[in-house]
């Protein structure tokens, strides 16, 4: 089940990174309100998920999520550079997440 929590943490991650934009600095209470709630429920998840995961796993694993999801996001919905570096290097991301995955103590979980 931590893993679980763990994925559905970094997707909200992703929700919350992509969400700072559209609050327009905090001052669109609409955008700033989802934003926040995400922001706390990732945070509350993550933890939930540390409990039996190694913390280090679950920040990174976490992390992951977010930067690769912000980044595709951010080219698909803001039109930043979509270049075969970037998506070479979030590839890597991707192999990073899966790798630790498959070698952590919790595998099987």
């Amino acid at each position: 089940m931590a893993w679980v929590y763990l994925v559905i943490a970094g997707l909200l991650e992703v929700c919350w990174a992509i969400g700072i934009k559209y609050t327009e600095g905090f001052t669109k209470l609409g955008p700033s309100v989802v934003t926040g709630v995400a922001i706390v429920a990732s945070m509350l998840l993550l933890a939930y998920a540390s409990r039996t995961l190694p913390i280090g796993t679950a920040y990174a694993v976490w992390v992951g999520i977010g930067a690769f999801g912000a980044a595709v996001l951010g080219m698909v919905l803001f039109h930043e550079p979509f270049t075969a570096g970037r998506v070479f290097f979030l590839a890597l991301l991707v192999i990073s997440i899966i790798g630790l995955k498959l070698t952590s103590p919790q595998a099987s979980s």
